[in-house]
């Protein structure tokens, strides 16, 4: 909507600019034309006209005047405001009587190229986040209460403390509580980030949100409502992100000196002149012309058209930038923090090998017995077994007789042969030796099969780390940054990841609290952080830390919290948009220059600093200053593409 209202007003304002600028008697002596509607009317109908454009053109700027005075940040609405105020009113008076020559062609440029550049800007870059409130979506709404006689479904915050709630097989878990009946496997994926799901019995804790799997629980609540998990999970975001929103980019922190420039000198100035003894009318003629320049055109291209270039070529490279004050910082960065699960390894359990004990079997016939059983299973760790299969195009047989071993593992008769596929904790009650050969890896999850009970193979599955990831952590070193992984997963896992990559050291069994606390101790510290993640978990920690990053393939709401989406889920980009941010904010410095660079000269001589020697600048000189600035900041924003690329 609001790239909507900039792009109708740009339009609108443009049309009414039109008949501004030809009516304009210092344009008209500057092109060396003469033009007129109703003779000396021509001027009510200029200042009518440009009446127009100043409340409806430049609304945003006088609205965003107030925001920032209110947040005490004053930045490029105050500045822009500032300078069409002192336009319109100075032009203003001079129609009704001031001795004086109007701006009012300044003011409807000025308006127009600040519309333009904003709508480009906003274009390039996404709107406001939805994450709290796709957070707040993730509770269920309602519960089954558990009666004597059944269930009776009741809203979730009806529910109080010591309640039972049924969760049947596939529910989301409605209260943070304690099992008191059933076993189930949970996945807690939105609290820990990890994809293995986890078994849940008799008095082990739920957490609202987490997704129930094959069995029914029935739970006695502890928390609803702002004590359960989840809100705090909410409320964390919305402090982290309250705290950035603070934050002003590059263009608000320049804008701001440029208003303090534009009222001190401008002030001064008709201050200076009233106490020379020159007539009030001529001090505020110089008062008016300081301030209008010192707000030059070229300043609402500047940033906007380098913004729209490097979110452009950015997205050609896998970045979805969101927030550009993040952006312009990435080159700041001096610790990269990731997420284990799905940012550096893929997320999901997959066979990573497989083999036969025994000669009779070959090792194909290890992953076909296997997937007989497996079949007929609702536990997680088969659907990664039934992938790999898929993938080797194995045929499975029949499976009959099939049976759950409790916590244990599944059996059944398949090709007349009895077959189990049983976890390491079976064989060691049955005080079978496991080979060496099948555990290598601490991170893997092994499996094993057993065919008339004998131990015949084993499959290991996990959680695979991305190829990607390797180059990734080569290339953030060698630009000097500190790698650190933080993970919901076992210290055993987060080490061998840690160690297989590289990286400079990781924290294991972190919750999203943690991740946050983390965040906020490397910043107390001086470290300027970047959070790479994909998960609900992840969001508080991607919304404090300075530079947020989001995983594409991972939540809605990790990627809502995020500044920066990747888009293609490489992590190899994240080393790009260190190289971008940089070129980025060098394009902004360099515009920036060329965009003020020329007030240096005018603002001294509108205000009369040479008037002795004859020496003033007059509005035709500064707006042939401020369309040459506007060319060469145009132009070299263009440059940004090349410098991008060969980067």
């Amino acid at each position: 909507m609001m790239i909507k209202d900039f792009r109708r007003r740009f339009w609108l304002s443009l049309i009414f600019t039109l008949p501004i600028l030809i009516l304009s008697p210092m344009i008209q002596n500057l092109l060396g034309f003469r033009f007129t509607l109703l003779g000396d009317a021509d001027k009510y109908i200029l200042f009518a006209l440009s009446t127009v454009v100043f409340f409806y053109g430049g609304w945003p700027f006088l609205t965003g005047l107030a925001d920032e005075i209110k947040k005490k940040q004053p930045g490029m609405m105050t500045l822009i405001a500032v300078a069409i105020t002192v336009a319109w009113g100075y032009s203003s008076a001079t129609t009704f009587g001031v001795k004086g020559s109007t701006f009012f062609w300044e003011l409807a440029t000025l308006i127009d190229i600040m519309l333009l550049g904003h709508w480009i800007e906003m274009k390039s870059i996404l709107g406001a986040s939805r994450s709290l409130q796709m957070l707040v979506e993730m509770m269920p709404d309602e519960a089954h209460l558990v009666k004597s006689g059944g269930t009776e479904d009741v809203k979730v915050d009806q529910l109080k403390k010591d309640d039972l709630v049924l969760v049947r097989p596939g529910e989301k878990i409605p209260v943070d509580g304690v099992v008191v009946e059933g076993e189930s496997n949970v996945n807690e994926s939105m609290i820990t980030g990890e994809s293995k799901p986890v078994a849940k019995g008799k008095d082990d804790r739920v957490t609202g949100g987490s997704l129930n799997g094959n069995g029914s629980l029935t739970v006695s609540v502890m928390q609803v409502g702002e004590d359960a998990y989840l809100s705090k999970v909410i409320n964390m975001v919305r402090d982290a992100q309250d705290k950035k929103s603070k934050t002003q980019n590059l263009a608000d922190r320049i804008a701001f000196w440029l208003t303090v420039i534009a009222l001190s000198v401008g002030f001064g100035t008709l201050a200076a002149w009233l106490l020379v003894g020159k007539p009030f009318v001529f001090a505020l003629e110089r008062m008016a012309t300081v301030m209008v320049i010192t707000c030059p055109h070229a300043l609402g291209l500047a940033v906007p058209l380098v913004a729209a270039i490097s979110t452009s070529v950015a997205a050609q490279h896998g970045l979805l930038i969101r927030n550009r004050t993040a952006f312009e910082n990435s080159r700041k960065v001096s610790v990269m923090i990731f997420d284990k699960t799905g940012t550096l390894t893929r997320g999901n359990f997959g066979v990573t090998r497989y083999g036969s004990f025994v000669e009779s079997f070959k090792n194909t016939q290890i992953l076909r017995l296997a997937g007989a059983l497996e079949g007929k299973s609702e536990h997680p760790l088969a659907m990664g077994i039934m992938q790999k299969i898929k993938d080797e195009k194995i045929e499975i047989p029949e499976a009959e007789n099939f049976n759950a071993i409790t916590g244990k593992g599944i059996e059944a008769d398949v090709d007349d042969k009895k077959v189990k596929v049983v976890s390491p904790g079976f064989l060691a009650e049955k005080n079978i030796d496991i080979p060496s050969e099948a555990v290598t890896n601490e991170a893997e999850t092994v499996v094993f099969v057993m065919v008339d009970d004998k131990l015949a193979g084993f499959i290991a599955m996990s959680d695979e780390i991305r190829k990607e990831s390797y180059e990734a952590v080569k290339m953030l070193k060698k630009h000097g940054l500190k790698l650190f992984m933080m993970t919901g997963d076992n210290e055993k896992v987060a080490r061998s990841v840690s160690d297989e990559l590289g990286l400079d050291g990781w924290y294991a069994g972190i919750l999203p609290d943690g991740k946050l606390k983390m965040v906020k101790e490397l910043q107390k510290k001086g470290e300027f952080v970047a959070m790479t993640g994909d998960g609900v978990n992840d969001a508080p920690a991607l919304a404090a830390a300075d530079v947020g990053i989001a995983i594409g393939s991972g939540t809605d709401i990790a990627a809502e919290t995020a500044d920066i989406i990747l888009v293609n889920s490489n992590p190899q980009d994240i080393a790009s948009l260190v190289v971008f941010g940089k070129a980025t904010y060098t394009k902004m410095i360099q515009n920036f220059i060329w965009a003020t660079g020329y007030n240096v000269v005018a603002i001294p001589l509108a205000a009369g600093v040479l008037f002795s020697a004859g020496i003033i600048i007059s509005p035709a000189i500064g707006a042939i200053f401020m369309s040459i600035s506007t060319v060469i900041v145009a132009v070299n924003a263009q440059l940004l593409r090349r410098k991008m690329k060969e980067g």
